[in-house]
């Protein structure tokens, strides 16, 4: 059965377990692929820095999925000799397995490695992080690498495995594995969603990891900005607050619901998802007190539209956002104000996403929005997601909906709002780098339910 809903969800049980080692001289290594995403939330939650430790493991010639060792960066070798004895392997066949994935290793290693160094090890503690562990031999010579690149010591943290390999595994110094079920079949067999991970994602998580360490030094230097602003958008001055890690750095704009301020918690959530990945954010009013007393306001989209563009030439002017890409997170009716907004003739907005939102509410000018957008909806919140669809259909531009099963139009769901949040993350990160095509590979109409 399901224990945990995805990586990311299980990436943050893990961190939360592993919080003792907080302010402690640690890296997070996480096992490529499927190992990084969670590793990723394990070094978010600890202020971590992160990184990979690549291996490859060895599967049988007949029967892949079944290994019978592994390899690592160095020349590192594991192997299972009683799975070789007993599958009757024989050296040639063992030779050219290893041959082809040693291959498949370097060249990972180059793809992981291009542009960034690997981080220094020597004398730090390496919590070396995977999806799950099965027969453990990638663990085990994930360990042997860690030891080989100087770690004073090594801790081996995983959601699931069973208990009799945990028990076995003499390599790491400590293990913290979250769930060790009396039945254990895969470690897939343990997750509701267990998509794979490509290697494009773990450049991602890695670039986003990066920013993020950096976001954290540039606050803790003071260069970072961090305040209460007030934005001119003709008749009304609107209050918002603008968090930038760094000059040039993308800025996120939120667009409230109605009722909803720049206080709104469940925005401030999805805002801290985003800061802690390196990205800046501008949490803002659309409406002064007096507006909001008239609720037809709260549905002018056209009005709501226009603040936005006010507050997006304002980030233009100043000199620590003016090169920086800009892109638009809409909940409910500010859905609607972001995509109109973004549809706007010479609007250089470079993503948008939508929590809950009523894209429906630009109407016509959806075919005219040229940013790639996803659109969030839950499950529950049934109405809201035919909408979304209708919207969609009218969008020319490359678009993705993405469902969180079980979510009512609030996200008020355990664990469903962390879900969105992660969404939004990975697909500003994706669409808000610099040089990135705005295309990103996301065909127009995708539909994807949960990520």
């Amino acid at each position: 059965m399901s224990i945990f809903e995805d990586r990311v969800e299980a990436g943050r049980r893990l961190g939360q377990r592993l919080g003792y080692l907080r302010g402690q001289d640690i890296v997070i290594l996480g096992l490529p692929r499927g190992g990084v995403p969670v590793a990723f939330e394990v070094a978010t939650a600890l202020d971590a820095p992160l990184d990979v430790i690549v291996v490859r493991k060895l599967g049988v010639p007949f029967q892949p999925e079944l290994a019978m060792g592994a390899i690592g960066e160095g020349g590192a070798r594991v192997l299972d000799k009683h799975i070789i004895s007993h599958v009757r392997v024989t050296e040639a066949e063992l030779a050219a397995v290893e041959e082809r994935e040693r291959a498949l290793l370097e060249s990972r290693v180059a793809r992981f490695r291009k542009g960034r160094t690997r981080t220094d090890l020597a004398g730090r503690t390496a919590v070396i992080v995977d999806d799950g562990i099965a027969t453990g031999s990638t663990a085990r010579v994930a360990c042997r690498i860690a030891r080989q690149l100087g770690a004073a010591k090594v801790i081996l943290a995983v959601p699931v495995a069973p208990a009799d390999t945990l028990a076995d595994l003499t390599e790491p110094d400590e293990i913290v594995c979250l769930a060790t079920p009396r039945q254990f079949t895969a470690v897939g067999y343990h997750y509701r969603d267990f998509s794979p991970t490509g290697d494009d994602e773990v450049v991602l998580l890695l670039d986003a990891a990066a920013k993020r360490l950096h976001s954290a030094q540039t606050v803790a230097n003071g260069t970072a900005v961090d305040e209460d602003v007030q934005i001119d958008a003709g008749e009304a001055q609107l209050q918002g607050h603008l968090f930038l890690p760094a000059a040039g750095a993308a800025v996120v704009v939120f667009a409230h619901g109605s009722g909803s301020s720049r206080h709104s918690p469940r925005n401030r959530f999805v805002a801290s998802f985003l800061q802690r990945a390196g990205l800046g954010t501008l949490l803002l009013d659309l409406l002064t007190p007096a507006e909001e007393l008239n609720r037809a306001n709260v549905f002018d989209i056209g009005l709501l539209a226009g603040r936005l563009t006010a507050a997006t030439a304002w980030l233009a002017g100043r000199p620590d956002t003016a090169r920086s890409r800009i892109g638009y997170f809409g909940a409910s009716t500010g859905a609607g104000a972001a995509l109109w907004a973004a549809a706007e003739p010479g609007a250089r907005i470079d993503a948008v996403v939508s929590r809950g939102g009523r894209p429906d509410l630009a109407g016509q000018r959806l075919s005219a929005v040229r940013a790639p957008t996803l659109l969030i909806v839950g499950g529950a919140d049934r109405e809201v997601l035919e909408l979304n669809r209708w919207a969609q259909a009218l969008l020319r531009c490359p678009s993705q909906l993405s469902v969180v099963p079980g979510a009512t139009h609030l996200f008020e769901e355990p664990g469903t709002l962390s879900e969105a949040a992660a969404l939004a993350r990975d697909w500003f990160l994706r669409h808000l780098q610099p040089g990135d095509d705005q295309a990103g590979g996301v065909q127009a109409g995708g539909v994807q339910a949960g990520d």
